[in-house]
């Protein structure tokens, strides 16, 4: 018997909680940062028989955060209110600070506790959320600096060949090629597909405005983090003068409902992004009430098959990034983990919560 059933709640029992450091399959960049591996840290929370998955992608310390601080702040309390073990979680670290590793830990666990949540009641997670829509449009993102031109178009140009219309390229670490590669890109892929470009903040106000008057010209129609993120009124700056029909973006590294809306504040997007692996889908949701009260469209970045249930279930949504790094990750080390349908990511209704199962035996290897 189910507890939708039985109508009575469930404690929770524990969290268990691993870390596992997987290599690139080649050297990744982009218009600040290198790197060559992606550390996997995985909650998987225990109630009534049942197990829910959460994840993230961040550092080993956020494991030893969720084991050392959080599992107790959340262990007894009802698997059926999840907000309530938010709240728990929150007040525990108050002297901690919000942003960061401890953000991503309490993300993750909250991923879990609503899978959790969803498998107790039988039923996939959009279903328990409320579907908005069925499915979520995705574009292919990858085109690090780090690759050659050929690399770049084999790539963007095989996402647009499986039916992916729009793509995404990292931009800003050698700015005199910048252009180049992107012409090269927009040969590739043709006219019909959306390009978009990525700086990472890369670039100064003026130098983001020039290039956004060149790549205007190849018909990119997204321009994201063109400056820091941290630059609200530089960004506001080139969302008043970018050309027409080329949105400008950000939003990835907000942890805390204020972040967002003091972007949402300054007026410095046309369109906001955020990471559920960073913020949790309770505050995903918070997120995207945000936006809707500002008209403004919500766009999900990276760890897709993290995204999938809850982007179906808000009304601001715009699209969904379908990261190079994550999806490959997440296609090694999950069993259900999704692909996308002429340009879709559709949930699977057959399975409850978010229709994941991890592979224990083939993430051995990486364990940390």
């Amino acid at each position: 018997m189910s507890v939708a059933t039985k109508g009575v709640g469930v404690a929770i029992d524990r969290l268990d909680v691993s870390a596992y450091i997987i290599p690139t399959d080649y050297p990744e960049s982009d218009g600040t940062l290198e790197w060559d591996k992606t550390t996997l840290v995985l909650v998987e929370a225990k109630a009534g028989g049942h197990c829910g998955l959460g994840y993230t992608y961040a550092d080993t310390g956020t494991a030893r955060l969720i084991h050392d601080k959080l599992a107790k702040q959340v262990q007894g309390l009802d698997a059926m209110n999840v907000p309530e073990c938010w709240a728990a979680m929150y007040r525990s670290i108050r002297n901690l600070g919000r942003p960061g590793i401890v953000s991503t830990a309490m993300a993750a666990v909250d991923g879990a506790l609503w899978d959790l949540k969803a498998r107790l009641l039988d039923l996939p997670l959009v279903t328990l959320l409320g579907a908005v829509q069925k499915g979520v449009p995705v574009y292919g993102s990858g085109g690090f600096t780090s690759y050659s031109i050929e690399q770049l178009e084999r790539q963007l140009g095989g996402w647009a060949e499986h039916g992916i219309p729009r793509v995404k390229m990292k931009i800003g670490t050698h700015p005199d090629q910048d252009l180049g590669r992107v012409k090269a890109v927009r040969e590739t892929i043709g006219p019909d597909i959306q390009l978009f470009v990525d700086a990472n903040g890369a670039y100064s106000r003026t130098q983001a405005l020039a290039f956004a008057e060149a790549y205007s010209e190849l018909g990119v129609c997204w321009f994201e983090e063109p400056v820091s993120s941290d630059d609200l009124e530089g960004l506001r700056w080139l969302r008043d003068r970018a050309p027409a029909g080329m949105d400008i973006t950000a939003g990835e590294y907000g942890y805390d409902l204020f972040y967002f809306r003091r972007m949402l504040e300054a007026g410095a997007v046309d369109v906001l992004q955020a990471d559920i692996s960073r913020c949790g889908v309770t505050g995903f949701f918070s997120v995207a009430a945000l936006c809707e009260s500002r008209s403004l469209p919500l766009s999900g970045h990276c760890a897709p098959s993290l995204h999938v249930h809850p982007c179906c279930a808000i009304r601001p949504l715009r699209h969904l990034e379908y990261f190079h790094d994550h999806v490959r990750i997440e296609q090694m080390l999950f069993d259900g983990a999704l692909t996308p349908h002429n340009g879709v990511l559709y949930p699977d209704l057959s399975r409850p919560g978010m229709g994941l199962e991890f592979k224990h035996a083939d993430a051995e290897r990486y364990a940390v």
